[in-house]
């Protein structure tokens, strides 16, 4: 359903038990930028009201997943961290050029979106099957139904503003450059990385 070329190696789990804490801390942050996101998109495309209404919606989900994350941060006694740069956004972002019509930005940052939520979506699946603390498991299980929908939100919204055969084509490419990105990640304690 997600399309991605290459899935997370499931590895990684083992690397997220080992670190509990910052794991939290960037998923925290995840779910604060997705909230900024969803804030920017309002802010440069006003006058898609589809769009800005369902922003509205994302916004306040994802500030409320941010205190469900920051609440479990708290309950295990310690205090929200630094944010850390997010390598795999900060090289996601650079596959399309800047610049082009106002649709084409648009269009850029919904697949950029998408592709962020379907990643998230896939790093919560496996969070949820393998994390030994089932309070923990099921917490990523509920937020993956979530990701899911704003994947495929994303991606309509993509579909519906720019030309469905140009939008398939440079999503294709994304994500075949996604996966690239992908042989280098699963590294660390981060969503994404």
């Amino acid at each position: 359903m997600l399309g991605l070329k290459l899935p997370t190696d499931p590895r990684w789990v083992n690397i997220v038990e080992k670190n509990i804490k910052d794991i939290l801390t960037d998923h925290a942050f995840c779910e604060q930028k997705a909230a900024s996101t969803a804030i920017s998109l309002i802010v440069s495309f006003p006058e898609y009201t589809d769009l800005v209404n369902e922003m509205t919606l994302l916004v306040k989900e994802e500030i409320s997943h941010f205190k469900m994350v920051h609440d479990r941060i708290i309950a295990r006694g310690w205090v929200l961290g630094r944010d850390r740069k997010d390598d795999y956004v900060l090289q996601l972002v650079t596959f399309f050029p800047k610049g082009g019509s106002r649709t084409t930005q648009l269009i850029h940052r919904l697949l950029y979106a998408a592709l962020i939520e379907a990643r998230s979506c896939e790093r919560f699946r496996l969070l949820s099957e393998a994390l030994e603390d089932p309070e923990l498991a099921n917490f990523y299980k509920n937020l993956m139904v979530s990701e899911a929908n704003h994947y495929t939100m994303f991606l309509g919204f993509a579909r519906q503003y720019g030309d469905r055969d140009v939008v398939d084509k440079k999503w294709k490419q994304l994500l075949e450059y996604e996966a690239k990105l992908m042989k280098n990640l699963s590294v660390s304690s981060s969503i994404h990385g």
